[in-house]
């Protein structure tokens, strides 16, 4: 079967990408919310899955003994191998799951943003991170929720399926992990996405609108997560850990 990553329509995290249109200027509070969720679990050595131009992974660098970039496009590839030039603690690889990814190393940690929902055998991509990754290591998975939510953009980018809290743990458990952290988050983003893209049918985010939604929504957002667990939200948000 194929992964279905081979078929991304733009690069999972490339500055261009359809899927990323929060991960420029205009977003600063929501990179930030996903640094901050992700950052708690990062070990000493990092695997980034789809890294697009390195702006995510470059942020872990100060806490890093070694990072590990990647990604299936060419061109993303070519310009990680010019950004990390000359680093001796940095690798850029090329592959697309589920593969056998060429990495002699393994590490105590992989971070995927936006990875798995494009990967049709997704259990099987999961079970080939696991194999590079340390006994007691962890697979921190960052992925679009509610197939009440997918629509027009969905498609455009490539996504095989958004997740549940539900189907993404039948997925980590198919692949033999053990779920550390598993919830819904982003909820208020949740709502807002449903009201524009899917009730509003528009296609695309509007570059203005995400302006706002990242002025008022994501702070208010991080406001009400410290003290509520939401029952739905944007995003399904996984740490996942190899048993050793």
């Amino acid at each position: 079967m194929s992964s279905g990553y081979d078929r991304v329509v733009q690069p999972a995290a490339g500055d261009e990408a359809l899927e990323n249109h929060l991960g420029g200027d205009e977003a600063k509070n929501y990179r930030k919310y996903e640094f901050d969720m992700v950052a708690p679990h990062v070990g000493r050595s990092l695997l980034e899955i789809g890294s697009g131009l390195g702006h995510f992974a470059e942020q872990f660098l100060p806490r890093l003994d070694r990072l590990v970039v990647s990604d299936f496009d060419p061109y993303c590839v070519e310009q990680l191998k010019k950004r990390f030039a000359g680093r001796d603690d940095i690798d850029v690889l090329q592959f697309g799951l589920p593969t056998e990814i060429p990495l002699e190393d393994k590490v105590d940690t992989v971070v995927m943003m936006n990875v798995l929902e494009h990967i049709e055998d997704d259990a099987e991509a999961l079970r080939s991170l696991a194999r590079v990754t340390l006994p007691g290591g962890r697979i921190v998975i960052w992925v679009p929720g509610y197939m009440q939510l997918y629509g027009d953009f969905d498609r455009k980018v490539g996504h095989v399926r958004r997740y549940t809290p539900k189907t993404l743990a039948a997925t980590v458990g198919r692949a033999g992990l053990d779920v550390e952290v598993l919830k819904p988050i982003n909820f208020l983003g949740g709502i807002a996405w449903w009201a524009a893209v899917r009730r509003g049918g528009v296609g695309y985010p509007d570059p203005r609108l995400v302006k706002i939604y990242d002025r008022t929504v994501v702070p208010m957002t991080r406001l009400i997560e410290r003290f509520v667990r939401p029952p739905f939200g944007q995003t399904v948000f996984c740490v996942a850990r190899v048993p050793g």
